[in-house]
C-alpha cells in the first residue's frame, strides 16, 4: 500500500457524520453505513444483501458499469476507492486475491485509518497474515474472511461466512457481517479462515472426485450416472457416510485407531480392486493408485492392524523428498 495523505484527510461518512457518531446511530437502531469494493458476481451479491438489511451502501468497482445494478437500488456509487472507504466505518472487500487488494487499496492509504476492512478474497494463510500486517500499519483493523456459499445463498439463512482476527472488530460489526450471512469467528489467528476454505475445498473436491470416479467406473458397463446416483447419493452417502463419521474425529487428534472392526491392512486390499478394476474396465487409475499409495505408507510406517483412519499420519506430515 502506498501513502495517500489527501484520501486520508475526509474521515466523515458520505452523509457528513463521523466515524464514531455513525456507530452510536447504528447502535440505537440504524444500520450501519458499509463500502463495498469488488462488484464482480459475488459482490453484487453482497451489496444486494446488505441494501435487503438497511445498511447505507457506498460502492466502487475499478470497471464502473458493474455498480448499476446496486445503484439502482439505493447503492451510492464512489468515484474512487478512497472516497468508497472514507464513506463508511467498514470496508468490505471481495477481489480474486490478495495482491488484487493491495493493488487496489493502494490508492486508499489514508483513508484506511481508524476503519476496518474485511477481506474477502481467497489466497494462503501467509497472505492473510501479512494483510493483518498491512492493515495495521496503514492504522485499520483487519479481519480475514472466505464465504462459503455460492452468490444466490449469501443472506439467506444458512449461508456460512468464515472470519478470523481480533475479536473485538468482529464483534463491533457483527450487524454487518450477519446481513452478509452466517458469520463464525475462528479464532485471532487471521489465517485460520481461508486455511478452513482451503480445506473444506479439498474436502469438496475430493468427494466430487470420487463420485465422478465411480460413476465413471460403473459407466465403463453402460451404467447411466443418474441411474447410479440414486443408489449412491441417495443411499450410500447419507446413510453409510453420515454424521457418525464425525463420531470419530476425536480419534484423530488422539492418534488412536483401533481396528477391532476392520483394518488398514483389509482395506488396502479393497483399495488394490478398486485400482484393478479401474484398469480393467479402462477407466482413469490415478485416483485409485494414489489411495493405494497412501494407504500402503500407512501400513509401511506400522499401521497395518490399525483402522483406515490411520492413513491420517501419512496425510498430517509432507511427503518426504527423494
Amino acid at each position: 500500500m502506498t501513502t495517500n495523505n489527501t484520501a486520508g484527510q475526509d474521515s466523515t461518512a458520505h452523509d457528513g457524520r463521523t466515524q464514531g457518531t455513525t456507530e452510536r446511530d447504528a447502535a440505537a437502531g440504524e444500520r450501519a453505513p458499509v463500502a463495498l469494493v469488488g462488484l464482480g458476481p459475488m459482490g453484487v451479491a453482497l451489496g444486494e444483501a446488505l441494501l435487503r438489511r438497511g445498511h447505507p451502501l457506498t460502492v466502487w468497482n475499478r470497471t464502473p458499469g458493474r455498480a448499476g445494478a446496486l445503484v439502482a437500488r439505493g447503492a451510492r456509487p464512489a468515484r474512487t476507492v478512497a472516497e468508497a472507504v472514507a464513506a463508511a466505518p467498514v470496508t468490505v472487500v471481495c477481489l480474486k486475491d490478495y495482491a488484487t487488494t493491495h493493488e487496489v487499496l493502494g490508492a486508499a492509504d489514508g483513508a484506511l485509518r481508524g476503519r476496518t476492512l474485511v477481506n474477502l478474497a481467497s489466497g494462503t494463510p501467509a497472505e492473510a497474515r501479512e494483510a493483518v500486517d498491512r492493515a495495521a500499519a496503514h492504522g485499520a483493523e483487519y479481519l480475514d474472511g472466505a464465504i462459503m456459499v455460492p452468490p444466490p445463498l449469501v443472506g439467506q439463512p444458512g449461508a456460512v461466512f468464515l472470519y478470523s482476527g481480533a475479536q473485538e472488530p468482529f464483534d463491533r460489526h457483527r450487524a454487518v457481517l450477519e446481513s452478509m450471512g452466517d458469520p463464525r469467528h475462528l479464532g485471532a489467528d487471521p489465517g485460520l479462515a481461508v486455511l478452513y476454505n482451503t480445506a473444506l475445498l479439498e474436502m469438496m473436491y475430493t468427494t466430487m472426485n470420487g463420485f465422478l470416479h465411480a460413476a465413471a467406473l460403473v459407466g465403463s458397463a453402460g451404467v447411466t450416472a443418474a441411474r447410479f446416483s440414486e443408489l449412491a447419493l441417495g443411499w450410500f452417502m447419507p446413510v453409510i457416510l453420515d454424521a457418525s463419521f464425525a463420531q470419530q474425529a476425536p480419534a484423530l487428534d488422539l492418534g488412536h485407531y483401533p481396528g477391532d472392526e476392520g483394518t488398514l491392512e483389509m482395506n488396502l486390499n479393497a483399495l488394490e480392486h478398486i485400482a484393478r478394476t479401474s484398469e480393467e474396465q479402462g477407466v482413469h487409475t490415478a485416483q485409485p493408485r494414489l489411495l493405494v499409495e497412501i494407504a500402503e505408507a500407512a501400513v509401511a510406517r506400522g499401521h497395518g492392524a490399525d483402522n483406515y483412519l490411520a492413513v491420517f499420519e501419512v496425510l498430517r506430515r509432507a511427503a518426504p523428498t527423494a
